[in-house]
């Protein structure tokens, strides 16, 4: 019984200690954390990987090259696509002026040219200006998939993970670089029910967290319609000091060449 009592007691207390950990010190402050959108940058087209531009942890601009495929077969379909072109304009500009030849025969004092014959020149005139638009619609559809072998940057971002290496296959539609832009970064907090009814979008909040600055201003743009019994994940204090970040540092090139993946090492900061 004494054991069976204890037992009791202790998870109680157990119990109590971690609602009081999950609970906010200030009844306007809410637990949450960061959350980012990333973006996730691919070809429509496949090929070999020829040129990774940029690397993990970048910064990029807008604009500027992430990736480009191997695009040999579509500097063909262009180079074709453009000679096709010339000769559809250079047929349609000898038909034309033997259109407009027989045209002033037919409207001279003679009328030396039937009816039939000029139109018989302009229906070849017709057929030679479809066949230039049916062209150009061909290259510009080789020049978008040559284009599409090469991949920009939509916005300025942080390069949150590149996902092929040089000289790999990339499969159409597969993503090679995620972007993380820092306009999709959001803190998502939690509230209980009852102090929904205060909180309006569009209006601003003050974020913190352990060794920053200053609070951080955000504005609430989403508010769920669906209520959730427990956040997905509790950043308590207690539970905050357990944290850890990953953390990445690159060798030099002959300090490397001694190294070996798996093997276990110490770190310790400089002073």
């Amino acid at each position: 019984m004494w054991l069976r009592n204890n037992l009791i007691l202790s998870a109680t207390t157990l119990a109590a200690a971690f609602i009081t950990g999950c609970s906010s010190n200030s009844p306007d402050e809410f637990q949450g954390y960061v959350e980012g959108e990333y973006v996730y940058v691919a070809s429509p087209l496949g090929g070999a990987l020829t040129n990774l531009a940029v690397a993990r942890g970048d910064e990029v601009k807008s604009g500027q090259l992430l990736f480009a495929l191997e695009r040999e077969s579509e500097v063909s379909a262009v180079l074709q696509a453009e000679k096709n072109l010339a000769q559809a304009r250079a047929g349609l500009s000898r038909s034309q002026a033997e259109y407009d030849r027989r045209q002033q025969l037919r409207d001279g004092p003679n009328g030396v040219i039937s009816a039939e014959e000029l139109d018989q020149a302009r229906t070849q005139c017709n057929a030679d200006a479809a066949l230039v638009a049916s062209q150009q619609a061909a290259l510009d559809r080789a020049k978008w998939s040559f284009d599409q072998k090469q991949q920009f940057a939509p916005t300025n971002a942080f390069v949150q993970d590149t996902l092929y290496r040089q000289g790999e296959w990339v499969a159409s539609g597969n993503p090679v670089v995620v972007l993380l832009p820092p306009e999709n970064l959001k803190v998502r907090f939690f509230v209980p029910q009852e102090i929904l009814p205060q909180i309006k979008t569009s209006e601003t909040v003050n974020v913190s967290f352990d060794g920053g600055k200053h609070a951080y201003a955000a504005t609430i743009n989403y508010i769920s319609t669906q209520a959730e019994f427990t956040p997905p994940v509790i950043y308590n204090r207690e539970n905050r000091a357990k944290l850890v970040f990953m953390i990445e540092a690159k060798f030099s090139l002959s300090d490397a060449a001694d190294l070996r993946p798996g093997q276990p090492v110490d770190v310790k900061l400089e002073q």
